[in-house]
């Protein structure tokens, strides 16, 4: 019984030596991230991308250059970008006309059928 008590604490022991080394380990870890300035591990904040003056400046000057389109009334529709064709208005009310018939006939059915 003594033999198993002696192991047993001598495993216990070990136990403590390897809990304190691990705390000891991610202690040197927490440091060196913090040193290194990484913010892929811990809080998740991510870092600031940098944009150069002169790619500042395209897109700003891209960006004008929209608006002046739009502004001009030179801007494509994007259906018409794609040759998606559109309807007019007329064919809008003949479609809108035949869809309320359509339902007409559905509700005099269905009260006929009731």
């Amino acid at each position: 019984m003594s033999n198993l008590q002696n192991a047993l604490q001598q495993i216990r022991e070990e136990h403590k030596h390897a809990e304190l080394r691990v705390e000891k380990l991610d202690e040197v870890i927490r440091r060196l991230v913090r040193l290194n300035g990484s913010a892929s591990e811990g809080n998740g904040a991510r870092r600031s991308r940098t944009m150069s003056v002169s790619a500042r400046r395209r897109i700003s000057l891209a960006q004008k250059a929209r608006w002046a389109r739009v502004r001009a009334g030179n801007v494509v529709s994007i259906a018409a970008k794609r040759g998606k064709r559109t309807i007019s208005a007329a064919g809008r009310k003949r479609i809108a006309a035949a869809q309320r018939a359509r339902w007409a006939k559905v509700r005099a059915a269905s009260k006929k059928a009731a």
